[in-house]
């Protein structure tokens, strides 16, 4: 699964903003604020990844359980599909 095209993550003042950019603005409104975990995600889904796939990169960067992390990391990929903002 992927986070669809269109949309730009930047850090402003310690803070990760992602908004739309192009024609993705029409569909999206708004802007999306992620704290260090969720900008975390939204790097690994920026690319074609797979929850386990991401689940090994979350355990090798943070001090953190594989069942933490999987947990933590389906409930972000949730949010992504409630929103319509990742394909699988």
């Amino acid at each position: 699964m992927k986070i669809r095209n269109g949309f730009a993550k930047r850090e402003i003042a310690g803070s990760y903003i992602v908004v739309p950019v192009g024609n993705t603005s029409n569909e999206f409104n708004g802007m999306i604020t992620l704290n260090e975990s969720g900008s975390f995600f939204w790097d690994c889904f920026a690319n074609d990844i797979t929850i386990d796939d991401a689940v090994k990169k979350v355990t090798s960067e943070y001090d953190i359980d594989e069942a933490t992390a999987k947990k933590d990391i389906e409930g972000f990929v949730k949010m992504l599909r409630e929103n319509n903002l990742i394909i699988d």
